[in-house]
């Protein structure tokens, strides 16, 4: 979703411009970006957002200009199979930017709502469901924050962190997620206490097996219900150590767990790596 805010962010920053929008709508075999992918083209050329590895963007843009010149639409095709190492075949449509659009989304976003954008294209309708960016909550201190906060960031989350539990507020949602590290037993204790009755889709905590079960028995004590959602101890099994691999593990396990995928190798994977979660159907 981190496409989505920079394309907002930019458009915030040109608002007396106008824009392109080109539009991943439709994918047969194997692509880079799945459908609903977007590419924002400013009046001066810039880009925000993508519609594969960088093999089509430059192509599209100069498409894109004649767009805003005349106002006309256009839907290019593009058969990977011959000149990009894909296997497959995708439509893009540029159009010109509505200014609705672009409110209509920052609106829902700020709000942490999930927007649906409707794109018309030929006879067909394009529906797709714009999630707001996870909210990554970091309870505790300690050096080992750095590298949580980091990759929460490179992949456009918001990172909050939380020095004492007692303060923890939060409106829960279902892109909300959160670990729980601050290494002491009391103050982990009031964390969970606090954030497991929310119902998160992910709550994580650092630490063995051992003191784990420990802060379980006393949570069930004061009546404090253990749900799907907690994730102890907190990562994947990718045998790390430093602190910068066991972030990588954690946020590893909530991309995993926010896709709903198994985490395996794709090499074991019998199936298409992205799976169509949009539709384009007759009107």
């Amino acid at each position: 979703m981190k496409d989505f805010y920079d394309i907002v962010r930019e458009w915030k920053k040109r608002r007396d411009q106008r824009f392109a929008l080109a539009t991943l709508v439709h994918v047969e075999g194997s692509s880079y970006r799945r459908p609903g992918a977007r590419l924002l083209i400013c009046e001066d050329g810039m880009m925000v957002g993508s519609l594969s590895a960088g093999c089509i963007e430059d192509e599209v843009a100069r498409h894109a200009s004649e767009v805003l010149r005349t106002g006309e639409p256009t839907l290019m095709s593009f058969d990977t199979r011959r000149r990009f190492g894909c296997a497959g075949k995708i439509d893009i449509l540029i159009e010109r930017a509505d200014e609705k659009f672009f409110s209509d989304l920052e609106h829902d976003l700020t709000l942490r709502q999930t927007h649906v954008a409707v794109t018309r294209f030929l006879e067909h309708e394009f529906v797709q469901q714009i999630h707001p960016v996870t909210r990554f909550l970091i309870v505790g201190g300690g050096l080992d924050n750095a590298p949580l906060h980091s990759l929460g960031e490179l992949l456009g989350w918001e990172v909050i962190e939380i020095g004492d539990p007692s303060t923890i507020l939060v409106t829960p949602d279902e892109w909300t997620a959160a670990i729980v590290k601050s290494h002491n037993y009391g103050r982990d204790f009031v964390a969970l206490q606090k954030l497991l009755p929310l119902n998160l889709r992910y709550v994580g905590l650092i630490g063995p097996r051992k003191r784990r079960d420990q802060l379980l028995n006393d949570l069930l004590e004061i009546g404090v219900t253990i749900n799907a959602g907690f994730f102890a101890p907190a990562g994947l099994d990718l045998g790390a150590e430093t602190p910068q691999e066991i972030a990588l593990a954690i946020v590893s396990e909530i991309q995993r767990t926010f896709a709903s995928t198994s985490g395996f190798s794709l090499r074991e994977r019998k199936f298409p790596i992205h799976n169509p979660k949009c539709e384009v159907s007759a009107q």
